[in-house]
């Protein structure tokens, strides 16, 4: 059958045609999981202390303390942010704590110990000071956004169905950046108070927590769009060199900020000003155009579903606008209380993901799997109306 075939099946039917060994699959299942838990957990448990020693020997358990509370703060501004452009069809919970962590903790380690490599083999020729600048503009944004970049291919190669396209690829780059800044900025706080005080801290904090919290966010998106085009791309072509240039660029833009901050005075401020503050404008300008094409996207690829039947017209137009789609999950919340909220933003998940899985579909860019989980998501459209129309008096 083929997806444009599956979109006018208007049918009811069961989801599982059998049930023999069901039970024996569904133990394995879970005992899988929880074994890939349990390996995630530890080796996490062991790179959070691996980094904590590491930091806390160079600057000492008081500032490393007091850094780890400081960095908090831009957390506050950064993540948001991602958590609102990935507002239509929300990313699982589990894979974005995943890519939070692989970059606080996974991906400052690879950093840690490939910078340190190459800073070690430029000592070797060149003097000290000499050496660290070299690693920070040649070495560090190579290795760097590597680290980071690879959580968002690890995601498209092996969670294909929880990766639609640019937005995805954005979100992912971007709360795995922000996680390895929480870390970065952790060392750098620790180092400040621990060198130069009350003065140092608040130097490092303005400049790296306050003015520039988005950097590593800019830098690993470049990724992320790659990928993202990738995703949503069956040439082979565009598949390879779409990721490889959003890291060129991404280094690029790195190591250009790591050149005016070695350089320091008014190299820094005019790199900041000239190149950093505009680049930050349009990248939150990109951010919310992003966010409201993938809302014109989701109405465009549901209109063949509403034409058979599946949707009605008000239902596009509200799942197409965030500011209708809030005013649906009042409404169902007034109806319908907690569970008719809860219903109505399943509904609106399952059909933004239904929308996005017949982009991939549209462009020839789904797997083999992509008709099942078509109508997976069909079922689950009808199960969670049912839902929370039930919970209208």
């Amino acid at each position: 059958m083929s997806g444009e075939q599956a979109v006018g099946a208007n049918t009811s039917g069961s989801r599982h045609p059998g049930t023999h060994g069901h039970g024996v699959h569904h133990g394995r299942a879970l005992l899988r999981r929880w074994v890939l838990v349990g390996v995630a957990t530890a080796g996490f448990g062991v790179a959070a202390l691996t980094v904590a020693v590491a930091i806390g020997a160079a600057a000492g358990v008081s500032a490393t303390l007091l850094g780890l509370v400081v960095a908090i703060i831009p957390l506050g501004i950064v993540v948001p942010t991602f958590m609102w452009l990935d507002r239509f069809e929300s990313e699982p919970t589990r894979y974005l704590v995943l890519a939070f962590l692989w970059g606080a903790l996974i991906a400052v380690l690879i950093a840690m110990g490939l910078n340190t490599a190459g800073q070690l083999v430029l000592w070797g020729t060149i003097p000290a000071d000499e050496s660290l600048a070299l690693t920070a503009v040649f070495v560090a944004p190579v290795v760097e956004e590597a680290a980071k970049g690879l959580l968002v291919l690890l995601v498209w190669r092996f969670a294909k169905r929880e990766f639609d396209g640019i937005t995805d690829g954005m979100v992912y780059a971007g709360v795995t950046a922000a996680g390895f800044a929480f870390t970065e900025n952790i060392q750098y706080l620790a180092l400040a108070w621990a060198e130069h005080g009350q003065d140092g801290l608040t130097a490092t904090f303005v400049g790296r927590c306050l003015l520039s919290p988005f950097a590593h966010p800019m830098f690993t998106i470049c990724i992320g769009i790659g990928i993202g085009i990738a995703a949503t791309s069956r040439r082979g072509v565009v598949r390879v060199l779409a990721p490889l240039l959003g890291f060129v660029i991404a280094v690029l833009a790195h190591a250009t900020w790591n050149l005016a901050a070695v350089s320091g005075g008014e190299g820094l401020i005019a790199v900041y000003l000239l190149v950093q503050v505009p680049l930050f404008l349009a990248f939150l300008g990109f951010v919310v155009w992003v966010r409201r094409r993938e809302g014109r996207l989701i109405g465009q690829f549901l209109h063949p579903y509403a034409d058979a039947g599946w949707f009605s017209p008000a239902e596009v137009s509200m799942l197409s606008s965030m500011p209708r789609r809030r005013e649906a999950r009042q409404w169902a919340r007034t109806n319908g209380g907690r569970a008719g909220l809860r219903a109505m933003a399943d509904f609106q998940d399952a059909a933004s993901e239904l929308a996005l899985l017949r982009r991939r579909m549209h462009h020839s860019a789904a797997d083999a799997r992509a008709v099942t989980e078509e109508r997976e998501l069909l079922d689950a459209v009808v199960e969670h109306r049912h839902d929370f129309a039930g919970q209208v008096p």
